[in-house]
């Protein structure tokens, strides 16, 4: 289960409550099921946190790959370059043919770099805004517990000084 999934399964819960007699529209909530919701989100956590270094990781690699890819494409320039010497001619247009090669792999290098740096920001950012949206129901959920773990007791009381 992934944690959407088991924020729905809270939702749920929180849709399946009851009104607790006397307590002011206050609802119960059972509290082993919102446990295990919990315990399941703090499993798939580290899941998705390793997934978005994964991702950092091919980020990395792609731009390794790129210029990898870059310093090939240079280095056989200038092996162009040095088998043309001969002609002056022939000297100017191999420097004029490997300066736009050199030119083209590095916008291609900076494009593929850009590239990866959104993709890589969206997730992550898409990432955060996941973990911060959990974080937040989590602490509703748990002020909401113990709001109802305090009321309880009490409507107790009140029950059982009504029926002396």
């Amino acid at each position: 289960m992934n944690i959407d999934d088991i924020l729905i399964k809270m939702e749920d819960l929180l849709e399946g409550t009851w009104n607790v007699p006397f307590s002011g529209g206050k609802q119960a909530v059972d509290a082993d099921a919102l446990r295990d919701c919990i315990d399941d989100i703090k499993l798939n956590l580290p899941t998705e946190i390793k997934q978005a270094k994964a991702i950092v990781a091919d980020r990395s690699e792609i731009i390794s790959d790129a210029k990898k890819e870059a310093e090939e494409i240079i280095k056989k320039a200038e092996n162009r370059v040095r088998s043309m010497v001969a002609n002056d001619e022939i000297l100017k247009q191999a420097q004029t043919r490997a300066n736009e090669m050199i030119s083209q792999a590095q916008a291609k290098t900076n494009d593929i770099k850009r590239a990866a740096d959104e993709y890589v920001d969206n997730l992550m950012k898409r990432t955060e805004e996941q973990v911060a949206k959990s974080l937040v129901e989590i602490k509703e959920v748990r002020r909401e517990l113990v709001s109802v773990k305090s009321k309880v007791p009490a409507a107790k009381k009140e029950t059982a000084e009504a029926k002396k």
